[in-house]
């Protein structure tokens, strides 16, 4: 079996949206020999602190210094990221019912000290120049700019890639996907989920057609909000809070848009798949 370390996480961070503590997370990583586990929290880097911090405290060693002193790594790699919202044109906030803020998810993982410098610049700018609502904002104009250093993937369902392969037509997802393949080339992954959700495998299949066209790596994630399958229960309960529903009220299909409002409905992951799986589990 290959080894397997989570890339797509969001912790208590992800505010009234991710219910799994850092400590939990790092817990069930070392218990289960996970190398690696990366935080990517909706919109900000909140943890990011708070995750580095308690990696260290697990430590190896992984040789010797030129004075013969011990050198540590942690036992699990800390990958700091974040899952975007992206948007047209972050300074638009004007809205209505024809002209709706369609928001895309997007997650960028730090590789190296610049592209750590790049997520803080784009985190930032998301609260200070494109705040909207309750989400931070950022367009396609920053990612040009403040891409080096960070890692890209296709991301999740609500992602522009699989969006535009679930409501385009088949050049319009190709010329969407080579937008972001231009932009960050080797550093750019397609990203593969299944999370039981039928429209999940359309967007598969076509993602492996492009990574076998454009030789481009797969990875594969779990779309992570809380530890163990048995917690699905405690997020629905935070996300009623979150939307301001009752538990018993219904829910709908779009569960990538938590402000949509349909009468009698709330907004509800699909199934109790969202949770911090084992390697075997991944596998």
């Amino acid at each position: 079996m290959p080894t397997f370390s989570h890339l797509h996480v969001h912790t208590q961070y992800s505010l009234l949206d991710g219910a799994a503590s850092i400590e939990g997370l790092y817990e069930k990583a070392m218990g289960d020999h996970m190398p690696a586990l990366a935080i990517t929290d909706h919109g900000n880097m909140f943890g990011a602190f708070k995750f580095v911090s308690q990696a260290w405290k697990k430590t190896k060693v992984i040789g010797k210094d030129a004075d013969g002193k011990d050198i540590l790594a942690p036992i699990v790699k800390p990958i700091v990221g974040c899952e975007f919202y992206v948007v047209k044109d972050r300074h638009i906030k004007n809205f209505t019912k024809e002209l709706k803020d369609n928001r895309y998810h997007q997650v960028l993982l730090a590789k190296n000290a610049i592209g750590y410098q790049n997520l803080i610049k784009l985190t930032s700018l998301g609260y200070i120049e494109g705040m909207y609502s309750k989400y931070p904002r950022i367009d396609k104009s920053l990612i040009e700019k403040y891409h080096e250093g960070l890692i890209a993937t296709t991301c999740c369902i609500g992602a522009h890639v699989p969006q535009a392969i679930l409501k385009s037509d088949e050049a319009a997802a190709e010329k969407e996907f080579k937008w972001w393949l231009d932009i960050f080339g080797e550093d750019y992954y397609i990203e593969i989920q299944r999370h039981q959700i039928p429209e999940q495998q359309i967007i598969n299949d076509r993602l492996l057609q492009f990574a076998k066209k454009y030789k481009v790596p797969v990875i594969a994630t779990n779309d992570s909000h809380y530890i163990n399958e048995d917690d699905a229960n405690a997020h629905d309960i935070l996300l009623c809070i979150n939307t301001g529903e009752k538990q018993s009220t219904p829910g709908f299909d779009d569960f990538v848009n938590d402000e949509i409002q349909i009468k009698n409905r709330r907004f509800k992951f699909p199934n109790n798949e969202f949770y911090f799986k084992t390697q075997a589990q991944m596998s």
